[in-house]
């Protein structure tokens, strides 16, 4: 319990801190005074001074912020006017918003690197989780936990490999060899065609056997530095995450599933019972989910201001102060109600 609750400090502290990095980073490149660097909001636990700027640790632990010299456009007496925030360039402002989530895309490839380095490549094994019932695999006598290890004598190594092997037989009769247990078992199955919707909302047919995943992994060494693998682990996992908000708002996904602080505490929970790489697998996808809301057009985020400073380049001229108010206060809104709807979810899977 004490290492979970560790992990799940660290997890989300890290990633706080590095998103606030972002911000913090970028803004003293472009030479922007900062007066304060806090992770954690509410009142100061422990922290330091340099020069004019304050490291903080605070007594809340659910995000952090970076607070820049004249961001809400007052003059500020303890920073000359060429290092306030609102008479930087559209376009400076824009980059100190965008390298939070930046930052947290960056962590996620840094850990999948980091991984793919110290363990290499996984990839799942060809291992029966669920047999369906009545599918062609439950008929010819497929178990729980039975490994693939050849279908028509060509050897089966990966869930891909046999997938791709299936789909390709196209509904013909196929020689399965099983590993039980030690001893091999060969059957006889006829894949069945199914139609059923991708993530994406897309229908697609194809043949199966009716044997779901076991989630069994192995790994193989990387080739080369790792860097384009962990490159298209970082792609393919922000893509899987944008389609879950899409289908979320499709209502392909129910709204039941969002999570919140909960639900994440829970999974890092799990995570921290097999091991540092599974903690670290979670934290890259967490990252990344971090990155994506944050770049969400939604004022009080850093997607909403985005959207203003763009509006600025397109227009020359400043978002109104008016438009933006109204704008905040419908974004805090939507925000209050999502993340109330995401607890209500965490607290109703507590109890069921």
């Amino acid at each position: 319990m004490i290492t979970s609750a560790i992990a799940i400090v660290l997890v989300l502290g890290g990633l706080i801190f590095f998103h606030e990095l972002g911000h913090f980073a970028i803004a003293r490149l472009f030479g922007m005074g900062v007066k304060a660097f806090s992770l954690g909001f509410g009142p100061r636990l422990a922290g330091f001074t340099s020069g004019n700027t304050e490291y903080k640790l605070s007594a809340i632990p659910l995000g952090g912020y970076v607070q820049l010299a004249g961001e809400a456009g007052e003059e500020d007496e303890e920073f000359p006017d060429e290092e306030l925030f609102a008479k930087r360039p559209a376009w400076q402002r824009m980059c100190v918003v965008a390298a939070g989530p930046v930052f947290n895309f960056l962590l996620a490839f840094i850990v999948f690197w980091f991984l793919l380095l110290a363990q290499g490549q996984g990839y799942l094994l060809p291992v029966a989780g669920k047999v369906i019932p009545d599918s062609p695999a439950a008929a010819a006598g497929f178990k729980t936990n039975d490994r693939i290890t050849t279908i028509d004598g060509a050897p089966i190594e990966s869930w891909e490999v046999m997938v791709t092997t299936i789909q390709a037989a196209e509904g013909r009769e196929l020689t399965i060899v099983v590993d039980r247990e030690g001893s091999p078992v060969t059957m006889q199955v006829t894949p069945r065609i199914k139609t059923f919707k991708t993530l994406s909302g897309e229908e697609v047919t194809v043949p199966v056997i009716g044997i779901e995943r076991g989630y069994e992994t192995a790994f193989k060494p990387v080739e080369g530095l790792g860097l384009t693998t962990a490159i298209k682990q970082t792609w393919n996992n922000s893509k899987l995450v944008v389609m879950g908000f899409v289908n979320i708002v499709k209502r392909l996904i129910p709204m039941e599933s969002i999570g919140g602080p909960i639900m994440i505490a829970q999974v890092i929970h799990q995570g921290a019972q097999s091991g540092v790489f599974d903690v670290l697998q979670l934290a890259a996808i967490i990252s990344i989910n971090l990155a994506i809301i944050n770049l969400l057009p939604i004022p009080v985020l850093d997607g909403g201001h985005i959207v203003y400073c763009l509006l600025e380049i397109i227009f020359r001229r400043p978002v109104s102060d008016r438009w933006k108010a109204v704008a905040t206060r419908i974004g805090i809104l939507f925000l209050l109600v999502l993340m109330s709807l995401a607890i209500f979810n965490d607290v109703r899977r507590l109890l069921l």
